[in-house]
């Protein structure tokens, strides 16, 4: 990928804002070196793994990667067979943890959600917990050892706090025994060793061993020598418990040094999980989806913002070239939003091509290209001594020697800075060029003859910045199909300028270029209005499509659980079978041995016992039996077609399609079945309800129950993101049956995550009609309001 065209599009400034939400030096470092993958697979791996870390964050929130570090020292020193320190072990040993815990994380609860790439990513991490708990029990801090560590250095510890406490009573006797002595009734410690203050001229009077001499030379630091032996004997404590220590330390290094290969894979798994999860968390902050991804340059962004400009500021513009046409001219006036629209765009493909969830609307399309080159921005360079003009063309030169069909490139103001109608004809001779070689192309220009040049050429789309003349402020809405309309004499007009001055400015003007700059202007009405007409379009298509999706799936759900309910009743079936046959057994055993008895009067009450035991038992299954059977209704004599009825065998209210045949058989429809069954499997439901009769009537009830039971309001706080959804999915369908126009969605602040996941399910919610936050007095931004359809 072009290095100046990334420089050129801010790409570094993205990655900057990624690089907050890594948790460790290795994963900012994979972000610096982040640039657009070489192969479309590569690229739509990176999507599908960073949009798999998004949703696992809104499901479960925030990743375990507590305790995590550059180990990267310590774990290579290790390699090489080096002692770690007891802060090296203790960082290793966190960040083992940290892999561990992830195995866990990225594993989906149910089978409805899969984290495929995260989960093949986690499968090469191999857990070292012996290693962890070993660690954890020996090291208690970066600076201390457990006493813990060994029963040896617990021993050393144990003596050395014994011998520390012997000597300290003996010091404090001799504090009070050579008190005039001293300077201070007090003692210190010099070397590891005890001593006591004592004043120059009485040193003679305190036998033992100078130490140290206070700066003014009038204290002497004596260790008296009844203390030597005790403090030498501290002293060899002291030795053995840092020699026990450092043999701990090499045992400890021993086991990373035994699994060092294990851990390199586990520690370069888990920054590149941090990286990943870096990508998700930009994603979510700035609202991203993940693009459909092709190689046929086709671009088509719907609601793209450009990601550096505030998200309360920026305009969404949807921009597509690649399928109708190949190259893009843009005009309108100065500052209307231009160079940010071929930003936008530029930055969108490069974000994408990264592996980078883009800011935009869901079914959002991004091209494959092996380059993008970019032409924008005041390029003069006082170093080289070039002027504007000299220095666009030196990089334009560059792009016409490496363009090509898998290319895209970004013009801004192409031919500006030198002569109006020489920079016109070079401008169009180098996007014709360029269109021949197949590139993709967007370009912007305020010259007319380009506007003509997009209107007549084949593959050549105009498209405008939408200005407003009524407040004279540009709207930055972009506008595809019609050429930009120059507001020269509006403008005026507006600001003050004379009328008769504007007349006779527009009689200067062919009477044909002013029809044409009208009928720009009757083109830009009915472009805004056809492009609002289609993308509504598109929204009741793509909502139709997901309300049959709904229900294909309810209805593959229901045929599972009919599929499972006959399965469990077999099964269970099978079960009574099975423990009929052994208590059969277990009877006729009895017997036989009562018949070796001799049907002695004892036998034959035991036999009776048996006899009678056997019938309660058969009773109770047939009264069992029979209180299921009535349950599920009367049954039926006769039925009629389009009667609705209670199908025993499935448990299920199913229509009947025809009168009985001579073998006392009907067909009858379940769900999207049809299937043949016996009359007397049938039982009343509502006798005499034909399907439309007890459709009204279940819907009258339902609404009666529901008017009277559902709340204007619906609590989340508390739940995780799925538990949330569930719960808002029902809501929002009893709400809509019980007639309630506008519901309130309590989220809470938090961390955005639920709002997030809830705004995200109304956006494309099929009751939902719009919603907004709440304002004050309704919650504010701790609920989304939902008005209903």
């Amino acid at each position: 990928m072009h290095e100046r065209s990334l420089r050129i599009l801010e790409f570094d400034k993205i990655k900057e804002k990624i690089k907050k939400y890594t948790k460790s030096p290795v994963g900012r470092e994979v972000i610096d070196a982040l640039k657009p993958y070489n192969t479309v697979k590569d690229v739509q791996d990176r999507l599908i793994e960073t949009n798999e870390a998004l949703n696992i964050i809104m499901k479960k929130s925030n990743p375990p990667f507590e305790g995590l570090y550059d180990i990267r020292e310590g774990v290579s020193r290790a390699g090489k067979g080096a002692a770690l320190q007891a802060g090296q072990l203790l960082k290793i040993a966190q960040a083992m943890s940290c892999a561990r815990r992830f195995k866990t994380y990225v594993k989906n609860d149910d089978d409805t959600i899969a984290y495929k790439k995260l989960q093949d990513l986690c499968a090469g991490i191999t857990p070292l917990k012996f290693i962890e708990d070993r660690i954890f029990t020996a090291i208690i801090s970066e600076e201390e050892v457990s006493d813990k560590a060994s029963e040896k250095l617990f021993s050393i510890r144990r003596s050395l706090k014994n011998k520390n406490s012997d000597v300290k009573d003996k010091v404090g006797s001799l504090v009070r025994t050579y008190s005039s002595f001293l300077q201070e009734n007090l003692y210190t410690v010099r070397g590891d060793r005890y001593v006591i203050p004592v004043k120059a001229e009485h040193k003679g009077s305190v036998k033992g061993l100078v130490h140290d001499v206070s700066a003014s030379g009038a204290t002497l630091f004596i260790e008296p020598i009844s203390l030597v032996n005790l403090n030498n004997e501290i002293k060899e404590l002291m030795i053995k418990e840092r020699a026990e220590i450092q043999k701990i330390l090499a045992e400890l290094s021993a086991l990373i040094y035994e699994s060092y290969s294990v851990i390199k894979i586990n520690c370069d798994i888990i920054w590149e999980l941090d990286f990943i999860f870096a990508k998700a968390k930009y994603a979510l902050e700035l609202n991203c989806t993940m693009p459909i991804i092709n190689d046929e340059g086709i671009i088509d962004i719907v609601q793209g913002r450009h990601p550096l400009i505030s998200q309360d500021e920026v305009v969404a513009n949807d921009i597509y070239v690649g399928k109708h046409y190949n190259s893009l001219v843009i005009t309108g006036p100065n500052t209307g939003g231009k160079t940010v629209t071929l930003k936008t765009l530029g930055l969108i493909q490069i974000m994408a091509l990264s592996g980078l969830m883009i800011p935009a609307r869901d079914g959002s399309t991004v091209s494959f290209f092996e380059d993008v080159y970019a032409d924008i921005g005041d390029e003069q360079s006082i170093e080289q001594s070039l002027s504007t003009f000299s220095s666009h063309m030196t990089n334009i030169v560059h792009i016409m020697e490496n363009a090509n069909e898998k290319s895209l490139v970004l013009f801004d103001e192409l031919g500006a800075g030198t002569d109006p109608t020489e920079g016109a004809a070079l401008a169009i001779s180098i996007l014709e060029d360029l269109r021949k070689r197949g590139c993709r192309i967007a370009a912007t220009t305020h010259y007319s003859e380009l506007k003509g040049y997009a209107l007549k050429t084949e593959g050549v789309e105009n498209g405008s910045v939408e200005f407003d003349v009524n407040t004279l402020r540009p709207t930055y809405r972009l506008i595809i199909g019609v050429p930009g309309k120059s507001n020269a004499f509006e403008i005026s007009k507006r600001l003050g300028l004379s009328d008769y001055i504007i007349e006779i400015a527009k009689s200067n003007i062919s009477e044909i270029n002013l029809e044409f700059e009208s009928l720009i202007e009757s083109l830009q009405h009915k472009k805004i209005e056809a492009e609002k007409n289609e993308r509504e379009s598109l929204r009741i298509k793509m909502e139709a499509q997901k309300i049959k999706e709904r229900y294909q799936e309810k209805s593959e759900k229901l045929e599972n659980v009919r599929d499972k309910a006959i399965i469990e009743a077999q099964r269970e079936a099978k079960m009574i079978l099975k423990q009929a046959k052994e208590e059969a057994d277990e009877i006729l055993k009895n017997i036989r041995k009562m018949e070796s008895m001799g049907y002695s009067s004892e036998a034959r009450q035991q036999l009776e016992k048996e006899r009678l035991k056997l019938r309660d038992k058969i009773a109770s299954k047939d009264k069992a039996i029979s209180i299921t059977e009535n349950d599920k209704g009367k049954k039926l004599k006769t039925v009629q077609e389009g009667q609705i009825v209670l199908l025993t065998t499935l448990n299920q209210k199913v229509t009947v399609l025809n009168k009985p045949n001579s073998k006392g058989e009907v067909m009858v429809q379940a769900g999207i079945m049809k299937v043949t069954v016996k009359v007397d499997q049938l039982r009343a439901c509502g006798q005499g309800d034909t399907a439309s009769e007890y459709k009204n009537k279940k819907r009258s009830k339902e609404m009666k129950l529901k008017i009277s039971s559902v709340k204007s309001s619906v609590d989340l706080r508390g739940m995780d993101s799925q538990e949330a959804l569930m719960t808002v999915d029902k809501y929002l369908d009893d709400a809509y049956l019980g007639g309630l126009g506008e519901v309130t969605i309590i989220h809470g602040l938090g961390t955005g995550v639920l709002k997030k996941a809830v705004t995200d399910m109304l956006r494309r919610h099929n009751h939902v009609k719009e919603h907004r936050p709440g304002v004050y007095g309704e919650g504010g931004a701790g609920v989304t309001i939902a008005i209903l359809k």
